[in-house]
């Protein structure tokens, strides 16, 4: 099969010609049919989040069950699934105790880049390629848990999908499940990337009469407007601080979402909320920068929340959120900014940095 592969984290990924193997005990191979372009990936491609190397990346995908190993009952050749990158073992500490995005299984098999029995599928020369976040969605053919399998009703257009998987319910479940977000309130979303413009569709669809889209791209917050943004920002003109202060009588918003990743971006997003407020932070710091914020912006009873999948659970969700598409109440059409074919990929990342994409996809 072709896949992209890291080899090192200078920037680019290789696409290459890679054996893989039969699913085992309690795995799925799905035929990929979409893979979201992530600024996660772009994040690890440039060593900014470590990984096991070499590896096939890509954790936001979506395909048809192509073969199922044993033990496997939950889904079947044909079926159509989106990949979950936090599939979870179900009888761990955390698992346990209602928190299955803290897996431990999961979390050793993940940083280890191998599924759960500890060992990979691909290679390349008998060479082992590893996993990534137990997906490796960047490939025509990937092996996966089973509990990273989550089956979706077949009229669901695949490349839609594939969002699903990570940048949709990460910023929809950041809105929706961590904000709590009520009818007729106040929101500010800081970083209109996809999972930002995922949770003002979150806010949208939980009423929120106030939604403000802050990024420094025009084109960005020109997508934001698309999703439901009632206001938006270029923070390279206009102060959101202040912004948010005068669209509410000088208090600040009720719910203030960050999905930038920055230090400066999450100190706007303190800034931007009253007291009381609640703030869900999504995006990510490179792995090991710190991030420095007055204790002031903390004051106030506010409430600050950081979830990395939006307090989802997948097996559920995935399927509502499907629904809220074909009902058309989520906008999944107006996120797709371009495709690209695997030989593109690199193309597809550079666009990305650029800041020139809602969100790109590998179609196979």
């Amino acid at each position: 099969m072709k896949a992209a592969v890291l080899f090192e984290t200078k920037g680019k990924l290789s696409v290459e010609n890679v054996d893989i193997s039969e699913p085992k005990k309690d795995e799925v191979m799905v035929k990929i049919f979409a893979s979201g372009l992530c600024h996660t990936d772009w994040e690890t491609m440039h060593g900014y989040q470590p990984v096991n190397l070499p590896a096939i990346i890509g954790h936001e995908g979506a395909g048809i069950v192509e073969a199922i190993g044993e033990g496997v009952d939950h889904v079947k050749v044909g079926d159509h699934v989106i990949c979950s990158w936090n599939p979870n073992c179900g009888i761990c500490f955390y698992c346990d105790n209602g928190q299955p995005i803290l897996c431990e299984v999961q979390k050793k098999a993940n940083s280890q880049g191998v599924l759960f029995d500890g060992t990979t599928r691909a290679s390349i020369n008998g060479e082992n390629i590893h996993y990534y976040s137990l997906v490796s969605s960047h490939a025509e053919y990937t092996i996966i848990p089973k509990q990273a399998a989550v089956k979706i009703r077949e009229d669901f257009p695949l490349d839609r999908a594939a969002l699903l998987g990570c940048a949709v319910m990460t910023g929809y479940g950041g809105a929706v499940y961590a904000g709590n977000i009520k009818p007729e309130t106040s929101v500010v979303v800081i970083g209109c990337g996809a999972v930002g413009l995922s949770a003002i569709q979150g806010a949208r669809i939980s009423g929120a009469s106030k939604i403000i889209a802050v990024d420094i791209f025009d084109n960005k917050l020109d997508f934001a407007k698309r999703v439901g943004a009632t206001h938006t920002v270029n923070s390279k003109n206009i102060n959101p601080v202040e912004f948010c202060a005068e669209l509410t009588d000088g208090r600040g918003v009720d719910y203030a979402i960050e999905s930038a990743g920055q230090n400066e971006t999450i100190r706007q997003t303190l800034e931007c909320s009253r007291p009381g407020a609640r703030i869900v932070i999504l995006g990510k710091t490179p792995y090991g920068v710190e991030i420095n914020i007055p204790f002031y912006t903390m004051m106030g009873e506010r409430e600050i929340i950081r979830t990395s999948y939006g307090k989802s659970r997948p097996r559920i969700d995935f399927p509502r959120l499907a629904n809220l598409y074909m009902n058309g109440e989520l906008f999944l059409d107006e996120m797709i900014s371009k495709t690209y074919k695997i030989e593109q990929i690199n193309e597809g990342f550079d666009a990305l940095e650029k800041g020139e994409l809602a969100r790109g996809l590998v179609i196979f």
